[in-house]
């Protein structure tokens, strides 16, 4: 998670911890019920939302900070996993502040 922002490669990780990339890929999804980059998506996904919840960030910015060159797919992977677009999101979180 150090380096989520620029992930290794699922072979470049499995050297890393001394396995195939078979052995990892299974024993990470009977451990943790998920792919690599399915829990890389989501903890990238948990930060954008806490970025995107101080209101301090714009989210380009968010989306950059997580790792995300496209501001388009970075929109569509929040929307995916929260059911609301980035941007509609915080302009919900801020009018609940005021």
């Amino acid at each position: 998670m150090n380096n989520f922002k620029n992930p290794p490669s699922l072979l470049e990780l499995a050297r890393q911890v001394r396995l195939n990339d078979y052995k990892l890929k299974q024993g990470f999804r009977q451990i943790f019920g998920t792919t690599v980059f399915g829990y890389l998506h989501d903890y990238r996904m948990q930060q954008a939302y806490m970025l995107l919840t101080t209101g301090q960030m714009k989210v380009r910015e968010a989306a950059q900070a997580v790792g995300y060159a496209s501001p388009s797919s970075f929109n569509s992977a929040f929307k995916k996993k929260f059911g609301v677009n980035p941007k509609a999101y915080q302009v919900k979180k801020n009018k609940q502040e005021i």
